[in-house]
């Protein structure tokens, strides 16, 4: 019996029907919904200019605050559906970070959304739900 699910969530469809698939067939469950924000965002934003540190204080509390709306709309979606569900956001690689968030905190089952890229898209980029499926302790469901 699933007794802890974790849901990655950002703010694509993809992400929003795994939540849905979620709410639906573990309402019993533990669900915690769990945004990561990827440090590599902020040097993207700023650049390597001689004034990317004095920005990236301020891009970093922009994702946070972006983080906690993401989350937010999955407490709202998670209420209408009359489920109560945990969130998180941490900072972090990803992949790596979900990994590391299944092991700290006694998840036993990931259910993530797939992007659908395919082809020399998916090998160039990589693939989130991919990489977590391969490395995961734990069965993880990839909602298409």
């Amino acid at each position: 019996m699933t007794k802890h699910v974790l849901v990655p969530v950002d703010d694509s469809d993809r992400a929003s029907q795994a939540l849905e698939f979620v709410l639906e067939e573990y309402p019993d469950a533990t669900i915690t919904a769990l945004h990561v924000i990827d440090p590599a965002d902020f040097y993207a934003a700023t650049g390597i200019e001689g004034g990317a540190m004095a920005n990236y204080d301020r891009i970093k509390e922009n994702h946070e605050r972006r983080a906690e709306q993401v989350l937010e709309s999955a407490r709202d979606h998670a209420e209408e559906a009359g489920v109560e569900i945990e969130t998180d956001h941490v900072l972090g690689g990803v992949s790596r970070t979900i990994i590391e968030y299944i092991d700290e905190h006694d998840v036993d089952h990931v259910v993530i959304g797939s992007h659908g890229r395919t082809g020399a898209r998916r090998i160039l980029l990589g693939s989130v739900a991919e990489k977590v499926a391969r490395r995961s302790p734990v069965p993880v469901t990839i909602v298409r």
